[in-house]
C-alpha cells in the first residue's frame, strides 16, 4: 500500500485524494489518474494485461482462474511501476 490513512494499515480514502485535489483546483480526478496508467499500459508497453490488472487492484472476476491465481506478480508489477515512473518523469517509456 502507498497512501495510508488516518487509522493504522488502512488505505488513504479516495474522497481524501478527491478533496485534495479539489482543494488545489485542479480538474483531475483519482479515477482519471487509474485510466491514464492503464491508457499508457495498453497503447506503449508490453507488459501483459494480468500484471496491469494487479497493479490497478482488480479482482479476477471468473472464479475457476481466480482460486489458481494466487501470485502477487510483485517482481513484474515492479518493473511496471518503474516504466510508469520513467514516463511521468522524463516521458520516455
Amino acid at each position: 500500500m502507498i497512501f495510508y490513512g488516518a487509522k493504522h494499515r488502512v488505505p488513504m480514502s479516495d474522497m481524501t485524494l478527491v478533496k485534495v485535489l479539489r482543494d488545489m483546483d485542479e480538474p483531475f480526478t483519482p479515477h482519471g489518474f487509474r485510466s491514464a496508467f492503464r491508457d499508457w499500459a495498453s497503447e506503449t508497453t508490453d507488459f501483459p494485461d494480468r500484471v496491469v490488472e494487479a497493479a490497478l487492484a482488480h479482482a479476477v472476476e471468473d472464479k475457476a482462474e481466480a482460486a489458481y491465481r494466487r501470485g502477487a506478480l510483485l517482481e513484474k508489477r515492479r518493473h511496471l511501476m518503474s516504466a510508469w515512473s520513467d514516463y511521468c518523469t522524463t516521458g520516455t517509456k
